[in-house]
């Protein structure tokens, strides 16, 4: 699966916000400045032929839907960005954050947290 550019990405969340719609639902999801009617629909037609954008003709126009799902970019994303800059090492990432100083005490504790019930949780179906 292809990563997509700002521009792009920007299209799918208000797509995936909307779970579908025409150009004109998406742009008016957008913030201002928006963009021109014409970029908006150029980058829906990028999105469909990569693959990630599907559509229904409705008289003389298009109803646009997402055929990724955010769930599914999200960690086709982070597969891509952990082989990229962390030599697919997910303990790699993990030290990365808890080195940060901007991730609070309250966030690492959270994270502590969810990974030991993690560990418990997959214990058991071994």
């Amino acid at each position: 699966m292809k990563e997509l550019t700002k521009a792009e990405e920007e299209v799918m969340q208000k797509l995936w916000d909307l779970g579908s719609g025409f150009v004109n639902d998406i742009l008016s999801q957008m913030e201002e400045p928006r963009p021109a009617y014409n970029t908006v629909s150029t980058i829906v037609r990028i999105l469909q032929k990569k693959g990630f954008v599907g559509h229904e003709s409705h008289g003389r126009g298009h109803k646009y839907y997402p055929l990724i799902s955010r769930e599914e970019y999200r960690w086709n994303f982070l597969k891509g960005f952990l082989s990229r800059y962390f030599e697919n090492s997910y303990k790699q990432l993990a030290s990365f954050f808890t080195k940060d100083d901007s991730v609070s005490v309250k966030d690492l504790e959270a994270i502590k947290e969810m990974m030991e019930k993690e560990i418990e949780r997959k214990k058991k179906e071994q």
